[in-house]
């Protein structure tokens, strides 16, 4: 009968050895080992447990761990350098322990608890390729972590590693610059884009009645919509000006926050089924008028004036006028009114039961009066999608009709972006992966600038396990949207716990515009994983107070992840917090 071989399996492997280890026994031969099982049992296990890996043995100076994901063995190595050089902070440099390390992900053969073959030999010899402090990982790592690793990798070229075959491409795998995603927020002031770069100032309502309000600002945000279309300009996000509302401020103070060269302001006046709109563009540089006019027209031909003056601030600031796909715009006015009224609602959805009641009516109505109101379509589906993502009311019987106006809203309008950014978020909540990818892919090409495409996709990354694509995503929105709605920092809160930067995670999420939120459970996730127990507690029983329904079952098979053990990072961290299985 043949001798059954050896199994085999497919593993990635971190080697790890200490430099100057016979110099440091020289010196200290007791002193080294106590440090050594120090770092053994306060930086090294834990690390190991937390990236989910198996400490194969311990060779004197050096060790073996075996990992099932590339990415964890790759993060784990760079966890350990951190770790072991903040320990060394306080000791002279004759008595500091430094590391080399090596990680390949290749074919192991299994004796036992042991594991041998080539997959080991490669991540040995890695490590004699690494300086001092550094790590190195082979090309079949890197193939696996270059998009889900917050990291940045020098390409050393095919080494000749001793007693390998064939040479081996390396990567030199460092922190990115700073260490981690500490901020995605760009200095004051932000630096000026390539393009021309814009910002439309909230109308003034000139009307002598505060029900005008609403029409001004809807003026304002469509204004803002149809010129962030323009691939030839950088246009700020509603909700950055309208921070700007009712303040006097000079422009060129506005736009220097705000990191753009041009501001457009103006008024309207409604009144007997007639508006009078002024509009101005400023060199917010010099202070110079560009370009100002004034339209007076009945009231039911408010889109055409905006249409012109989109037209005629492209022209002026582009140099031509790019023709677009126009998008659909509601026939009836009471309808569009009332759409106005939800708007402001939207950024409120997550977790406040109250706006998305509210605001489910509003469009409701809206879509009664005019079923074809692709707008109007789309926050329906949006505010239906709420219920269920946030437990409120009987939330399984929302989620069918939600897909189907979002799809619908699609249809209506296909050039609208926002329309094809709502589809694609409620088809990843659905798994339907590539044809959630195709829709916010769909919304970037008709709108570059918008902000809030932006920031669902990051989320998407992020829960793909793709942490820096994340993190760019992020750093777009925050730019073209510098004073966001509270849902930003939820989703970049989420972003760093995701990276394991749990402290930057709990910064973000104390932010005042989440604080109050459904974010609150992450950051008692976050908290915990600090081992900041009280705090954690504290911030789990107020969020189970408000969210009584709350389950981590629940929750974890809801997300829109691909990989579960990205949703386990923070049903980790949320367990230890105190909230319910």
């Amino acid at each position: 009968m043949a001798k059954q071989s050896a199994p085999r399996r497919l593993a990635a492997i971190m080697s790890a050895d200490v430099v100057g280890y016979s110099r440091l026994m020289g010196l200290d031969e007791v002193g080294t080992l106590k440090a050594l099982k120090q770092r053994r049992s306060e930086v090294l296990a834990p690390l190991i447990a937390k990236y989910h890996g198996r400490l194969v043995k311990v060779m004197g100076d050096g060790v073996l761990v075996e990992f099932a994901s590339a990415v964890n063995a790759a993060q784990c190595a760079l966890d350990l350098q951190h770790e072991t050089a903040k320990a060394n902070g306080s000791l002279p440099e004759p008595k500091r322990i430094t590391l080399r390390i090596g990680v390949n992900l290749g074919d192991v053969i299994v004796e036992g608890s042991d594991i041998y073959g080539d997959g080991v030999n490669v991540a040995v010899r890695l490590e004699t390729v690494a300086e001092p402090g550094e790590v190195c990982i082979s090309a079949s790592v890197f193939d696996q972590v270059k998009r889900k690793l917050d990291a940045t990798f020098d390409d050393l070229g095919e080494q000749a590693l001793k007693n390998i075959a064939e040479p081996v491409r390396v990567y030199r795998l460092r922190p990115p610059p700073g260490g981690h995603i500490e901020s995605v927020i760009e200095p004051t002031p932000p630096r000026l884009p390539a393009k021309p770069s814009l910002a439309v100032l909230p109308f003034t309502n000139m009307s002598g009645d505060r029900e005008q309000d609403v029409f001004a600002d809807g003026l304002t945000e469509d204004l803002i919509t149809d010129l962030s279309r323009n691939e030839g300009l950088f246009v700020i996000a509603r909700h950055s000006t309208f921070a700007y509302k009712a303040k006097a401020i000079d422009v060129r103070q506005i736009a220097r926050e705000l990191g753009v060269r041009y501001v457009l302001e103006g008024s309207a006046r409604r009144l007997d089924g007639r508006v009078r709109i002024n509009v101005q563009l400023i060199d917010a540089t010099g202070g110079d008028h560009l370009w100002a006019e004034r339209f007076d027209r009945s009231v039911e031909d408010i889109f055409s004036v905006q249409d012109e003056v989109t037209g005629k601030i492209v022209e002026a600031l582009v140099g031509r006028l790019t023709t677009l796909p126009a998008r659909s715009r509601p026939k009836n006015l009471e309808a569009y009114e009332l759409c106005l009224r939800a708007r402001p609602l939207i950024a409120h959805l997550a977790g406040s039961a109250e706006a998305i009641r509210e605001c489910e009516i509003l469009v409701r109505e809206a879509v009664t009066i005019e079923p074809d109101y692709a707008e109007a379509m789309r926050w329906l589906a949006f505010t239906l999608w709420s219920y269920w993502a946030h437990s409120i009311g009987s939330p399984e019987t929302k989620r069918p009709e939600s897909i189907e106006f979002a799809l619908r809203s699609v249809e209506l309008d296909p050039n609208d972006a926002g329309n094809h950014w709502v589809v694609g978020y409620l088809q990843a909540y659905e798994r339907r992966w590539a044809e959630s990818e195709a829709a916010f892919a769909a919304a970037l090409a008709l709108d570059p600038n918008h902000a809030d495409t932006l920031v669902m996709s990051a989320e998407m990354l992020m829960w793909d396990g793709r942490i820096v694509e994340a993190r760019d995503m992020i750093l777009r929105a925050f730019r073209l949207n510098p004073h966001p709605a509270g849902w930003y920092f939820w989703i970049l809160g989420m972003v760093h716990y995701a990276a394991g930067r749990y402290d930057a995670a709990i910064d973000t999420l104390r932010n005042e515009a989440t604080y109050r939120s459904g974010s609150r459970k992450v950051l008692a996730a976050a908290l915990a994983m600090v081992d900041r127990d009280r705090e954690a507690r504290r911030e789990a029983n107020i969020f189970i107070a408000n969210n009584p329904q709350f389950s981590l079952g629940r929750w974890a098979a809801s997300q829109p992840a691909r990989h579960l053990v990205v949703v386990q990072y923070f049903v980790e961290g949320m367990r230890k917090a105190g909230l319910p299985d």
